[in-house]
């Protein structure tokens, strides 16, 4: 078999703009016509008729997807269907170390993923902000929420699968409502071996040049009437509205590049203070915490194949933002971003002097980031980030449920049923995907990290003393190791006997008493009774004055305002550029383009990350690339770059 690797998706790294395409204004669509662009903006979004946005796709709950053909057929990224991968695999069929394509349409392989397409985009501020009027703090908070869920009610329709999110844009001064329809039988079509898909790793991931086949390939079933259906095996492959006819013609530097998809979020507007406490404390700390995480469930993944099968997906999406959290910061201080924003906001207070609405804004907002700079190295530490990226750790709190069944006056037996019924079936899956060795190592080195990084006032009363006592020192390991070795001793959520007995005669003391959810309960319910309110001011007062700054920076300048574009909240986008190569730095030129060349130059034989098939290697030396060789390089195209910038996505 010969297995094509080439570039569907790329990062980008320069041009201004992700714009809404429902707002995509004439002076950005001349510029986008300007550097190439041949299409009408009809054709690129239109909700009468079809259009481009009708073949751009949400992938399941985090990831963009492209209808390629008239049958259906979707790209997405490997990572983004690695989870159905690494599930249809066993270490029989190991599809996600090998590589897997379907034959004929039969072999294709039914998933548990959804995918949604866009319907329209309905502008709802007026109906939200007349809702708001006179309100602010938690209670303008409150109040949106519930507004935004009558919408959200009112526009959706679940016999139709249409569902509606309504988003809030530019801090709360927009809102759009973006209406979807989602469809349920999605079955996995293609995929490349690990070595193709993943190549390079942790190492080359959100960098350049990258050489990296990053794809998988899907397709889409809706029943015999065209309408979204649970797989069935009579169902018949979507005939799309729209799809994207793919070229295999070489891209040269300055050919225009267009990206639409679904980023996960931006914070373009945020302030000087929202900047030093990131680069200081928020990426710091997350890069940490998921470093150790990653540590551990390496240390086992690389021992034994199976192991890697079973935690490789959880694995990739820790990877994935542990890079991105690393590259963020280290830019941010690259290009005086702390510099850049305050200037900006000296310009703002200069003019916002005399004006009520405006001129308390800053000497507010950081006495409120001031307030609360004490406590989120706390806050990432009892989250998924942290303590809770145990999978022991977070099954464990999720107990609290069955705890709150039992011990709050009012509950019924069944609501206490309903809780033990889902947390007994949430452990089936839980325990299917559990790694031990990996996890307790985790708990232990957590752990102990919280210990020595969050301030020791903050620290659970008791907790850390019972634990020198019982284990020995706080500042050694092996304290820390001993302890976690109990936790995954005596905890019942092991034990089938005594879960079993729990789940049949449940009771409050001895749930408590279980040494995994008495960890998640201490932990958490310290940061939750003492610390959590200081988040929720924070926020309201963020949210609060978030809203005012970026309403009076377009009162400040309407004409500039015009150019401005809302921050991505995994909404649809369109950012344009051209191709083209770089200089990164002094001395150092990247190419546009990178070739099977260099598959060959960074292969290490038996490297996790840069490792190849026997299979792969004959064919990048004999280059036996067909059509899909680069007839001036006479070497593979495997991926090029642009200048468009599209955060969250690659």
């Amino acid at each position: 078999m010969i297995v094509l690797v080439f570039g569907l998706f790329f990062k980008s790294i320069a041009d201004e703009g992700m714009w809404l395409p429902l707002l995509l204004g004439q002076q950005v669509y001349n510029d986008m016509v300007k550097k190439g662009l041949k299409l009408t903006k009809d054709q690129l979004y239109n909700i009468n008729k079809a259009s481009l946005k009708d073949a751009i796709i949400i992938f399941g709950f985090g990831c963009t997807g492209e209808i390629v053909s008239s049958e259906g057929l979707i790209f997405t990224n490997h990572h983004c269907g690695y989870d159905v991968i690494a599930s249809a695999s066993t270490m029989e069929h190991n599809y996600a170390k090998d590589g897997f394509y379907a034959k004929n349409k039969n072999e294709e392989i039914p998933s548990s993923i959804t995918i949604q397409f866009l319907l329209r985009i309905d502008d709802v501020t007026k109906e939200v902000l007349d809702s708001l009027k006179g309100l602010s703090g938690l209670e303008r908070i409150e109040r949106q929420f519930k507004i935004l869920s009558t919408i959200n009610k009112r526009m959706s329709d679940p016999s139709q699968s249409i569902e509606t999110r309504v988003s809030s844009l530019f801090k709360g001064n927009q809102f759009l409502a973006f209406v979807y329809q989602r469809y349920f039988d999605i079955r996995l079509v293609g995929t490349p071996p690990e070595s193709v898909g993943n190549f390079g790793g942790d190492t080359d991931n959100w960098e350049w040049p990258r050489h990296t086949g990053d794809f998988s390939i899907f397709r889409v079933y809706t029943n015999s009437d065209g309408k979204p259906a649970k797989y069935a095996e009579e169902n018949i492959p979507m005939k799309p509205k729209w799809f994207l006819p793919i070229s295999i013609k070489p891209l040269k530097d300055g050919d225009f590049s267009m990206i639409f998809g679904y980023p996960g979020g931006t914070n373009r507007y945020e302030t000087s203070y929202g900047v030093k406490l990131t680069t200081e404390v928020d990426d710091p700390v997350r890069v940490k915490l998921r470093g150790e995480r990653l540590k551990w469930m390496f240390e086992e993944m690389k021992k034994d194949p199976a192991v890697n099968l079973q935690l490789t997906s959880n694995y990739e999406s820790i990877a994935n933002y542990w890079k991105f959290f690393d590259g963020e910061g280290k830019q941010l201080l690259k290009y005086d971003v702390l510099g850049q924003k305050k200037k900006q906001e000296e310009k703002f207070i200069t003019w916002a002097k005399g004006k009520p609405e405006y001129e308390q804004i800053f000497p507010e907002w950081k006495k409120a980031y001031d307030a609360w700079t004490p406590y989120v190295k706390h806050r990432w530490y009892v989250s998924s980030e942290g303590l809770l990226g145990s999978p022991l750790i977070a099954f464990a709190n999720s107990l609290q449920q069955i705890e709150n069944a039992l011990v709050k006056t009012g509950n019924t037996e069944a609501e206490l049923k309903k809780a033990i019924d889902a947390a007994n079936e949430k452990r089936k899956s839980f325990l299917e995907d559990e790694n031990k060795t990996s996890d307790q190592n985790i708990l232990w080195s957590l752990t102990m990290m919280y210990y020595n990084d969050v301030p020791k006032d903050q620290h659970p009363v008791g907790f850390f003393p019972t634990l020198r006592n019982k284990y020995g020192p706080l500042d050694d390991e092996a304290s820390y190791k001993k302890y976690a070795a109990d936790v995954y001793k005596n905890t019942m959520i092991f034990n089938d006997t005594k879960w079993n007995d729990f789940i049949a005669h449940p009771d409050a003391i001895k749930l408590q008493d279980d040494p995994a959810f008495n960890f998640a309960s201490t932990f958490t319910k310290n940061f939750e009774s003492k610390y959590y309110s200081y988040y929720q001011q924070f926020l309201a007062k963020n949210m609060e004055f978030g809203r005012l700054y970026l309403k009076g920076i377009i009162e400040m300048d309407p004409v500039k305002a015009k150019m401005m574009y809302p921050d991505a909240t995994f909404t649809m986008r369109v950012s344009y550029g051209n191709v083209k190569s770089y200089n990164p730095r002094d001395a150092v030129h990247y190419d546009y383009v990178t070739t099977s060349k260099g598959i060959l130059e960074k292969y290490k034989p038996g490297d996790y990350e840069f490792d190849l098939a026997v299979k792969q290697i004959e064919m990048l030396k004999k280059k036996d690339f067909g059509q899909y060789m680069d007839p001036q390089r006479k070497d593979l195209v495997i991926g090029f770059i642009t200048t468009n910038d599209i955060t969250g996505n690659e």
